[in-house]
């Protein structure tokens, strides 16, 4: 017959509990995502962006996913693509803000209309730049799943928004 001492109860408790910890940690986790509100994740998408903070902003996408910016026309399905695009959003347009106005949440759809206030410098005559504002409304109609976001899309008027040189840096140019 095996007798265990306080000792020995002391330490399996103590394991026990290590171990459990270690299973438990990734499932609360995990399970904390998946039941975020898909208005908090967009929300958290944008806030990040606001900040400067691209890796934060990709984490909540999904492995597979679709980014339309249908403005100027580019689509990004790879989490490499997406960030360099923020980044050079970014460094064309340091100062941008998205300010959100309304969001509508459907189940897992979002529809979030927005304003984005920037400043684009612009060459003017001779060694001149201007400061040009820019105040631009638009929406983006999001899908989520699985607490990721699987589909994002924005809408609004690529005239107006004056991101043509961001759109350049991205779409293929074809001689014909």
């Amino acid at each position: 017959m095996n007798t265990i001492t306080t000792k020995d109860e002391t330490q399996l408790s103590r394991s026990l509990r290590s171990r459990a910890r270690e299973r438990l940690t990734p499932q609360m986790s995990e399970v904390g995502i998946a039941t975020a509100a898909p208005e908090k994740m967009v929300l958290a998408v944008i806030s990040h962006l606001n900040k400067g903070e691209i890796d934060d902003a990709l984490a909540l996408f999904a492995d597979q996913f679709s980014f339309k910016d249908h403005g100027i026309g580019l689509e990004f399905n790879e989490k490499d693509r997406l960030a360099e695009f923020f980044r050079k959003a970014r460094e064309l347009y340091p100062d941008t803000l998205v300010r959100t106005k309304t969001i509508f949440v459907s189940g897992q759809h979002v529809l979030t209309e927005w304003t984005v206030q920037a400043t684009l410098i612009e060459p003017a005559f001779g060694n001149w730049r201007q400061k040009v504002p820019i105040s631009l409304h638009g929406a983006s109609v999001v899908l989520a799943e699985n607490g990721r976001i699987k589909r994002w899309s924005d809408y609004y008027d690529g005239l107006v928004s004056r991101r043509t040189a961001l759109a350049s840096y991205f779409t293929e140019w074809v001689e014909y």
